[in-house]
């Protein structure tokens, strides 16, 4: 018996799948610009169709159909990497010459977001928090550090914060190397974040405490050692 050959939906089903399937949040953040932009001029052109000849369209339905799911197929595949946090690549939080200060990258994310220029101000202010730490010598300067990496390293001397130190983390990923869109309330919680670390005091690792602690006091002795001789009193 020969198989039936498959049912294609019709222009009105198909614009439903479509508009169900890729009304989920995750392909919005997930998408590249450019892919929202197509998928918005290309509502626009199905919303001047209607699949049915009566209304001269001059695409078939099954046409209609057709275009449409190698569309969601098209979104599923660019945002799925996207969506898989393991997939997500690891990159270096400052670019190879950036040799700024903690204030420089402030002022720069302040000047972005008055802008509007959202997305830069995240960055340069997730920039700024970390060479705060190290210049804190919270961190030790490292090139090639990593935004997972300042998360894990920042969590334990500010393990109240750690859980929105892995959110800044994947957002500074997010829109510094996935082309997410960025916007003010993302500006705000990064810049929250800064201003919690710069007043908190860390807790220092024992290890780093212990090693201070002799520092201190070779400081203290080499000092006695160098002291003048008082001279002796004679009775």
């Amino acid at each position: 018996m020969a198989a039936e050959p498959p049912v294609l939906p019709g222009a009105e089903e198909a614009r439903r799948w479509a508009a169900e399937e890729l009304s989920h949040p995750e392909y919005r953040d997930a998408a590249p610009g450019w892919i929202e932009t197509l998928w918005e001029d290309f509502l626009d052109w199905l919303s001047t169709l209607d699949g049915s000849a009566d209304a001269g369209s001059t695409v078939p339905s099954p046409v209609i159909g057709v275009v449409i799911a190698v569309i969601i197929a098209a979104a599923v595949i660019i945002a799925k990497p996207r969506l898989n946090p393991r997939a997500r690549k690891a990159r270096e939080v400052f670019e190879p010459e950036g040799m700024l200060a903690a204030a420089d990258y402030r002022q720069r994310a302040e000047m972005s977001a008055a802008a509007g220029r959202w997305a830069d101000a995240v960055v340069d202010r997730f920039r700024a928090l970390v060479r705060s730490a190290e210049d804190r010598t919270i961190l030790e300067p490292q090139p090639g550090r990593t935004a997972d990496e300042v998360a894990r390293d920042l969590a334990f001397p500010f393990s109240t914060e750690a859980l929105r130190l892995d959110k800044a983390a994947v957002m500074f990923d997010a829109i510094r190397y996935g082309n997410r869109a960025a916007d003010a309330g993302d500006y705000r919680a990064m810049a929250s974040l800064d201003e919690a670390l710069e007043a908190l005091k860390p807790v220092r690792r024992p290890d780093r405490q212990d090693h201070q602690d002799h520092q201190d006091h070779q400081d203290h002795q080499d000092h006695q050692d160098h002291e003048a001789p008082r001279p002796a009193v004679l009775p």
